[in-house]
């Protein structure tokens, strides 16, 4: 009985030993496998985790499960973790901690729906719940936004909470990531400078989000700074652009770690100083040699160095680095190498290297590209052909190499690769080609190339663009309109397609059109300066003016690209009154400038100027060969053939050229000096076309056709026939008013260029005028129905003269000028003063079928010059010197009417037609001495 009583009593005792046991046994096993954690043996803890769960599910620890899940988490085992969400699903409402790894687990393992539901299931959230959902959401940056969202829960957030909202906003980099920062930092309690993770984080959000003063301020404020916030400080001030500011701060440091010095390298590289350089080099020999095993930091030194310009520096620290030169380090030396036009050093590195990876193949392939060499293009073709077959799937290697060929000229090879890539031919790989083939001057292959890509990019539509350029043909023209009207609006404010589609539009010779994307577009010098250029060629200098005047208005700075295009319009313009306040407002640095003075020395001289133009000539201590060139056509275009001819001889003859042989045939050619011309042209040992053909026109302005056709027949002996030489033996036959050799000419013209329209249309004027000055005005006039017929325009002559600061353009008998009726009453004056000093209009100057209701002397006196003088005079009744520039030859009738005027007003009128420049003066003489 005692026995019995006594084991009853045991029952209870032995209960509650086991309950005590099993306490003890949850307990010590959620240590365990944190202590396995903690240690990185994640498989060992989810291993005991499993070996103890079966039929222990009601007595693991809230610890265990969180460590278990944990496991799970840095092994990416969401089956394992999805298990253990299976067990605890009824512990998941009251305890905090299993919820929040449970969301942390399912974030780091991808699975962000089914953390989203455990999130959304839990009635009560606590700042820790929200916290593992912000960091999951930051860990997919895809979701980034969600996280941001998410923090805006939060009633009350914690330290932990406002660090992974900061990390958040500077991810997202937006403004309303930065507003919600700042109005954030209002609602901060002012002690939380005192949490260094806190500020550091902050800091970083706000340079991240450029607002770089902001988080000056702040740290301004902290007396403890640590090297994290330097750090972040360094790394903001280098992405404004303020490298000088982040050196300032490492001079405060005492105890600069990796991170920082790494930093300075940085700022010194952007900034490219002598004072950076030296910064660099005293810190790189003060620095823990336990740095140079760093290759973040030794590739940074290198490229400082390299930057600053003392490439013997790096190269004397690349090769005494004592570690092994790592593939980063290597990468480093050949970028800078490349960086700093040395190909053949980087290519001389890159042999010396084993086992190059992708980014060293990479910048060998760009430093082939810049070599552009035989020995380049071989080394480029030797190493694609032995390189692991993997680099074939890398778009950045297949577009190096494929830029290598092309730019080393092997385009056949480019093609070849192109054509059998295995991989996707991506963006960036037809974009290689494209870029190829119009650096070779295949430019219809690089449109064939953009025509097979669905969604072109940016770069790929910008390249289209200079492809349609190169080609300036109708097609082309169609092609960037069509494409401009495709491509997203975004296109338009990236200013490379914006660039290139005004360029293309310019060189399609549509200025219209490029007149209203330029209107639209984001202006810069650049945009500024191609518009001006391309209406420049397009003989439009007065929107090239009005354009510069805009650029002022609009507060642009012009820089000497400007200027040029400048000085080229009023060249077209060619009147001194427009030209001397315009020019006086060119910076003295600028006229010093080589273009500038060529370009002035040309204006000058196109506005009959001479002495100016000769003024800067001589002023010029080291003279080029354009700058002899340019004076010589500037005499030439002048009459002032002799003076052109002594400047020729005096010329050095290693800058004698093509361009040099034109200009003083052209010279004397102006100024009837043929046995001169003989004598040059004889000495040119290597005559192109253009210079056959100037002699040619020298000796049909002499009348001397049976030379000039001895001339060129001796050049089609061994040439294919030119028509620029046919055009100037009619022009020499329609000065001379010779109607049969004219027909002659141009029925060979027909033969010898069946095909040609444009230059034949001008061969038809040229004929009629000279049927028309002949007498034969029939004939002419069935010339021109039979012109008409054909649909093609004849070119519409043309006169501009400047009156008192404004550009006046006149046709021949042109009644849009709102004061008309003025000018054409001052015309009718000057022909009465005409007649009455005994001037006979010539009505072989009269190159049509005259109305009804005209008159020889109202046909002559409707001539766009005589409007444009006429004009003149209306304006300034006194005008001492009157200019005026002529798109087509001045007629006879005009020219000897016009040297009377000049000397019945007492003015000086200076006419440049499409020859040359003519002088009338005050005594009633031309410069041109009647030979024009």
């Amino acid at each position: 009985m005692w026995r019995r009583s006594l084991n009853y009593g045991l029952v209870p005792l032995m209960s509650l030993l086991k309950g005590t046991t099993i306490i003890r046994f949850a307990s010590n096993l959620g240590d365990r496998l944190k202590t396995l954690n903690d240690s990185k043996q994640f498989q060992q803890a989810l291993q005991l985790f499993h070996q103890h769960q079966k039929n222990n599910t009601e007595i693991l620890s809230s610890l265990t499960i969180t460590q278990a899940l944990k496991a799970c988490t840095h092994l990416r085992d969401i089956q394992s973790g999805k298990a253990i969400h299976a067990l605890v699903t009824s512990r998941t409402k009251d305890d905090q901690y299993i919820v929040t790894s449970l969301i942390h687990m399912y974030m780091q393992c991808g699975d962000i729906s089914s953390a989203e539901t455990v999130f959304h299931a839990t009635e009560t959230k606590d700042p820790s719940m929200y916290g593992a959902m912000m960091k999951g959401d930051l860990f997919h940056v895809q979701e980034t936004q969600k996280a941001f969202e998410v923090f805006h829960e939060i009633q009350t957030p914690s330290e932990v909470n406002l660090i992974v909202f900061f990390q958040v906003c500077a991810v997202l980099k937006t403004q309303p990531a930065l507003d919600a920062m700042k109005k954030m930092l209002q609602q901060t309690p002012t002690n939380f400078h005192s949490n260094h993770r806190l500020v550091t984080s902050l800091l970083n959000a706000l340079v991240e989000c450029g607002d770089v003063e902001h988080a000056e301020k702040i740290f301004d404020t902290i007396n403890a700074k640590l090297l994290p916030m330097y750090g972040v400080m360094m790394k903001g001030y280098i992405a404004i652009n303020q490298s000088e500011k982040a050196i300032d701060l490492f001079k405060k440091i005492d105890h600069p770690d990796a991170i920082i010095t790494n930093l300075l390298f940085n700022g010194c590289a952007q900034l490219r100083t002598p004072e950076a350089l030296n910064i660099t080099k005293r810190v790189s020999t003060m620095m823990n040699k336990s740095f140079f095993e760093n290759d973040f930091i030794v590739t940074s030194l290198l490229d400082a160095l390299m930057k600053c310009g003392d490439v013997e520096c790096a190269e004397l620290i690349f090769s005494t680095i004592e570690t092994k030169k790592t593939l980063p380090i290597c990468a480093a030396m050949m970028k800078s190498f490349i960086a700093s036009n040395q190909a053949q050093k980087a290519i001389d590195l890159f042999n010396r290297i084993d086992g190059p990876d992708a980014i060293i193949t990479n910048l060998f392939f760009n430093a082939c590209a810049q070599l552009r060499t035989p020995e380049a293009l071989n080394f480029t073709k030797r190493v694609s052909t032995v390189m692991n077959r993997t680099l074939f799937q890398d778009e950045f290697i297949i577009t190096s190499l494929l830029d290598a060929l092309m730019k080393c000229g092997d385009v056949e090879h480019a093609e070849l690769i192109f054509t059998t890539l295995e991989t996707k031919k991506t963006l960036h790989i037809c974009g290689a080609m494209m870029k190829g083939y119009i650096e070779n001057n295949q430019a219809d292959k690089a449109v064939d190339i953009f025509r097979e890509i669905k969604n072109p990019d940016d770069v790929n539509t910008s390249l289209l663009f200079s492809a349609c350029a190169q080609l300036r043909t109708p097609e082309a023209l169609a092609l960037v309109k069509t494409i401009s009207k495709r491509m997203p609006a975004s296109f338009y404010s990236d200013d490379y397609v914006a660039s290139s589609l005004l360029d293309a539009l310019i060189k399609c010779k549509d200025t219209l059109t490029a007149e209203i994307v330029f209107s639209k577009m984001k202006r810069s010098i650049v945009s500024y300066g191609n518009l001006m250029n391309g209406l420049n060629d397009e003989k439009q200098g007065k929107k090239t003016m009005q354009l510069f005047y805009r650029m002022k208005r609009e507060g642009l700075e012009p820089e000497t690209i400007i200027f040029l295009c400048v000085i080229k319009a009023l060249a077209l313009i060619g009147d001194l009154s427009l030209i001397e306040p315009t020019i006086n407002q060119i910076p003295e640095s600028i006229l010093l400038d080589s273009q500038i003075r060529n370009a002035l020395i040309d204006m000058w001289g196109k506005t009959g100027c001479v002495d100016k133009a000769h003024g800067i000539f001589e002023n010029t201590s080291q003279r080029h060969a354009f700058l002899y060139t340019t004076m010589i056509n500037c005499y030439g275009l002048n009459g002032m053939g002799m003076q052109a001819l002594e400047l020729f001889s005096h010329m050095p003859k290693q800058f004698i050229h093509e361009v040099t042989y034109i200009c003083i045939l052209n010279a004397c050619s102006h100024s009837g000096l043929v046995d001169e011309a003989r004598s040059i042209f004889q000495k040119i040992e290597s005559k192109t076309p253009t210079v056959w053909t100037t002699m040619i026109d020298c000796l049909a302005r002499a009348s001397l056709f049976d030379e000039a056709q001895a001339l060129i027949d001796e050049f089609e002996r061994s040439h294919r026939a030119a028509i620029a030489m046919y055009m100037a033996l009619l022009s020499g036959a329609r000065n001379d008013k010779n109607a049969q050799l004219a027909q002659n000419i141009y029925d060979r013209m027909k033969t010898l260029f069946p095909s040609t329209k444009d230059p034949l249309t001008a061969a038809e004027v040229l004929l009629a005028n000279t049927y028309a000055s002949s007498g034969d005005i029939g004939k002419a006039a069935d010339i021109r129905i039979q012109h008409m017929k054909s649909g093609v325009k004849k070119k519409i002559g043309t006169s501009t003269t400047v009156v008192d600061g404004e550009i006046y353009e006149f046709r021949a008998h042109d009644r849009s000028h709102p004061r008309s009726d003025e000018i054409y009453r001052e015309v009718q004056k000057l022909s009465k003063e005409l007649v009455a000093h005994g001037h006979e209009y010539d009505s072989s100057w009269i190159t049509r079928t005259m109305g009804e209701d005209e008159s020889v002397e109202s046909v002559l006196c409707g001539h766009s010059e005589r409007l444009a003088m006429a004009w003149n005079f209306v304006a300034n009744p006194h005008a001492k010197r009157i200019q005026i520039t002529k798109n087509l030859r001045v007629c006879g009738d005009c020219h000897r009417a016009t040297k009377l005027i000049a000397a019945i007003r007492q003015c000086e009128i200076i006419v440049r037609d499409a020859n040359r420049i003519h002088h009338f003066h005050i005594n009633g003489q031309c410069s041109c001495n009647d030979y024009f």
